[in-house]
């Protein structure tokens, strides 16, 4: 959930941003002799930062609304008490501060931890998840969140965003470019006509969901390393039965092949849907954590 959050916000911004620039002529790498690169390769850099740090700066709000995660302000039930201080143990362990605590309504045994850096996050849990996993499995999800919160995760996919947003931006605008002057290959005028920005909004989509294969694969990396921080910080026994657990309730219930937020996969052949996949198959998590 918060990665498509992110990268929803994250792609909306640059959109947005692309059009009000166009719309307000604010275009300094357009020379009378075509594009100059280097402006351009600066201009995208700017702006292709900018909307990841956006992104990033509201994941922790757009996760609750999204959601629908009710932060525990005041505990209402032992349930609750117990969240905020297995939270609070793992957090400590983790050398983080305590993050926000929430719960958000779902069926599904899911869970995601969000925010701008380690020590102003929120983590959460479906009440699914509270009303059927034990006590040492929910600790287990908890520490794999807690362990994308201390590994510093959702920054590092903003920076690897903003370097994708940088290049999406790059050659969209060649590419919208190339289609103008086709289009105007019979016009001697220097300036580039409504192809160009046209062209630049539809090239910046398509190039923005094919890059987002490239922010998937560093996402399922750093599946592997929330994992073994989930078995450091509440032990590995707990963070294998909590995946088996996850396997088997994905087999039984109706649902796609991924679970929002903690990625379940059942077993099969890679398909091409797999480069969009945020998470690995759940099988080589499991491997990968018996051979630590």
């Amino acid at each position: 959930m918060r990665i498509i959050l992110f990268l929803l916000t994250n792609l909306a911004v640059m959109v947005v941003a692309g059009i009000v620039l166009s719309l307000l002529g604010v275009n300094g790498y357009m020379t009378s002799n075509g594009l100059d690169f280097t402006s351009l390769l600066i201009f995208c850099g700017v702006f292709g930062f900018a909307g990841s740090l956006v992104s990033l700066l509201l994941s922790k709000f757009m996760a609750k609304r999204g959601s629908g995660a009710v932060v525990i302000e005041q505990p209402r039930n032992h349930k609750e008490v117990w969240l905020l201080d297995t939270v609070k143990e793992l957090s400590q362990k983790a050398g983080i501060k305590m993050p926000e605590v929430a719960i958000f309504p779902a069926h599904g045994a899911n869970a995601f931890a969000t925010g701008w850096n380690k020590n102003a996050a929120l983590v959460a849990v479906s009440s699914g998840m509270l009303d059927r996993f034990s006590p040492d499995e929910i600790k287990a999800v908890l520490g794999h969140e807690i362990g994308h919160v201390a590994n510093g995760d959702m920054i590092t996919l903003s920076l690897i965003q903003g370097v994708v947003n940088t290049f999406v931006m790059f050659f969209a605008r060649i590419a919208g470019y190339a289609v103008d002057q086709f289009l105007r290959r019979n016009d001697s005028s220097s300036s580039v006509g409504w192809g160009y920005y046209i062209a630049t909004f539809v090239f910046e989509i398509i190039f923005g969901i094919l890059a987002s294969t490239i922010v998937m694969w560093f996402s399922r990396f750093r599946e592997f390393r929330a994992d073994e921080a989930g078995a450091r910080l509440a032990g590995k026994g707990a963070m294998i039965a909590a995946l088996v657990r996850l396997q088997k309730e994905s087999e039984e219930a109706t649902m796609p092949d991924s679970m929002l937020a903690f990625g379940i996969k059942r077993g099969k052949k890679p398909t091409l849907g797999e480069l969009f996949s945020s998470h690995p198959p759940i099988d080589d998590r499991i491997k990968a954590l018996q051979a630590l």
